[in-house]
C-alpha cells in the first residue's frame, strides 16, 4: 500500500484556526479517536502529514515511492475507505458535493493541494461522508463520531467489568470499560448511545453520565459531574460541574463547578472554577461567530453555539464567555463581565482592564511548568512551533471584535 498521508486543505485549515495554529487539519479530535487516529485503524496504518511548514518537523512526512494523500478533514467510513484504496496511481477522487479533491494517488512526493496543477485522472465520490470543515462541525458530528469509533475499537473485544455495587448503568451492553479504569458510586446512561472509558480513566462518586460519551485515557470525571450527551474528553482531561456536547481535546481541565456547553477545548487548556459559558442566545437567533477567513464575525446558521478555545489558554476564576467566543492559542484571560467575542492568540488580561500582548518568554515558562507537572517535556521542536504561531498571529492581534 503507498504511503497514507493526511493534508491540510488550506481553506479549511484556515477555517478551523485557533485549533489548526498548533496542529494538523487531521489532528483534531472529534469522536473517541483523532481524525488521523481513524484513518491509521481503518487502513491499518501510520498516516504522516502535509501540513504548514513550521508544523512539520512535529508532524513529518513519510518518504515512499507513492503516496496517498488523504484530505485532512475527511472521518472514514466503509465507503469511503474502499474509494481510496481502490484509487489507481495517477488519478484523485473528487467529491461529487462541491468537487473539493478527497484523495490524490501519485508518486509525486511534492504534490501541493494549494496548485493542484499535476494531470490526474479524476474519480467522483457520490456517496455520504462526514467532513470537520468549520469550528462547530466539531461538536456537531461528535456523537455520530463517537458511535462509529466505538464500532471500530471494541469490536471482538470484551469491556472490563464495572464491579462497584453502587454504581447504576442503563443499556450496560452498550458500555465499554478499558483495564484499569476507576468507577465508583455513578450513573452511566448508554441507552441513547455509547460510553467509552478509556484504560485508568476515573468516574468519581456521584458522577452522571449519559452516552454518547468517551473519555481518554487517564481522564478523570469528578464527584457530582453532570455529563450530557455527545461529550467527548481526550486523555488526561478532568471534568466537574456540567458539560454538555463538547469536546476536550486533551490534557485540559474543567475540573469546577460551571457549565460548558456546544464548546471545543484544545489541549493544555485551564478553566477557572465558576467558569460558565453562553450556547444559546435570549433570542433564538443564530450565533456569529468570529471567522479567520473573513477577520469578522460571520453567521453559523446554528443557534447553539459556544466556546472554542485554542491550546495553552487559561482562563480565571468566573469568567464568562458569550455565545460563540472565539479565543486563540496561549491567551491567558480572566476578569468581570462578558469576554469580547474574539480573543486573539497571545493576549492578557479581559474585557474589563483591557488586553496587552502575552509575552512569548513568559508564555513558554508557564507552558513548561504546566507540563511538566503532568510528566510532559516541552521540548525545542514544540518551543519552535509555538514561536511560528507567535509570529503568525500578530496580525490577529491588532483588535478584537466587540461582542455582539
Amino acid at each position: 500500500m503507498p504511503s497514507v498521508i493526511l493534508f491540510d486543505d488550506p481553506s479549511v485549515r484556515t477555517q478551523l484556526l485557533p485549533f489548526t495554529f498548533t496542529r494538523p487539519v487531521a489532528g483534531i479530535r472529534c469522536g473517541i479517536l483523532t481524525v488521523a487516529e481513524k484513518w491509521g485503524r481503518w487502513l491499518e496504518t501510520t498516516p504522516s502529514y502535509l501540513t504548514q511548514g513550521y508544523l512539520q518537523p512535529l508532524y513529518p512526512q513519510a518518504i515512499s515511492d507513492a503516496f496517498l494523500y488523504i484530505n485532512g478533514c475527511l472521518c472514514p467510513n466503509q465507503e469511503l475507505v474502499r474509494a481510496m484504496v481502490d484509487l489507481p496511481l495517477g488519478a484523485v477522487l473528487r467529491s461529487a458535493r462541491d468537487r473539493s479533491i478527497l484523495a490524490v494517488h501519485t508518486s509525486s512526493a511534492t504534490w501541493d493541494p494549494s496548485t493542484d496543477t499535476v494531470p490526474l485522472t479524476e474519480y467522483i465520490f457520490a456517496d455520504e461522508y462526514i467532513s470537520i470543515h468549520n469550528l462547530w462541525d466539531i461538536y456537531i458530528e461528535n456523537g455520530a463520531q463517537i458511535a462509529a469509533d466505538y464500532m471500530l475499537l471494541t469490536a471482538h473485544r470484551q469491556s472490563a467489568p464495572i464491579t462497584d455495587p453502587f454504581t447504576k448503568c442503563y443499556f450496560p451492553e452498550n458500555i465499554f470499560v478499558e483495564e484499569g479504569a476507576t468507577i465508583r458510586a455513578a450513573i452511566l446512561n448508554a441507552e441513547d448511545g455509547p460510553i467509552y472509558i478509556g484504560r485508568h480513566a476515573t468516574v468519581s462518586e456521584g458522577a452522571i453520565i449519559q452516552g454518547p460519551f468517551a473519555m481518554g485515557e487517564g481522564s478523570v470525571v469528578a464527584q457530582g459531574a453532570k455529563v450530557r450527551p455527545n461529550t467527548t474528553l481526550g486523555p488526561y482531561c478532568k471534568v466537574g460541574g456540567e458539560i454538555n456536547n463538547s469536546v476536550l481535546f486533551g490534557y485540559s481541565n474543567k475540573a469546577h463547578d460551571g457549565y460548558l456547553g456546544n464548546s471545543v477545548l484544545g489541549e493544555w487548556c485551564n478553566l477557572g472554577a465558576n467558569t460558565n459559558n453562553s450556547n444559546l442566545k435570549n433570542d433564538y437567533s443564530d450565533v456569529k461567530l468570529y471567522s479567520y477567513t473573513t477577520r469578522a464575525l460571520e453567521n453559523t446558521g446554528k443557534i447553539f453555539c459556544g466556546l472554542f478555545m485554542g491550546d495553552y489558554t487559561k482562563a480565571g476564576i468566573s469568567t464568562m464567555f458569550n455565545t460563540g467566543t472565539v479565543v486563540g492559542v496561549n491567551v491567558n484571560v480572566f476578569g468581570a463581565g462578558f469576554q469580547p467575542k474574539h480573543i486573539p492568540s497571545f493576549s492578557w488580561g479581559g474585557q474589563a482592564e483591557g488586553f496587552a500582548t502575552y509575552r512569548f518568554d513568559k508564555a513558554v515558562t508557564v507552558i513548561r511548568e504546566t507540563m511538566r507537572r503532568r510528566q510532559v517535556d516541552f521540548d525545542e521542536e514544540k518551543e519552535t512551533m509555538l514561536r511560528a504561531v507567535f509570529e503568525e498571529s500578530s496580525k490577529f492581534r491588532i483588535g478584537s471584535s466587540s461582542m455582539e
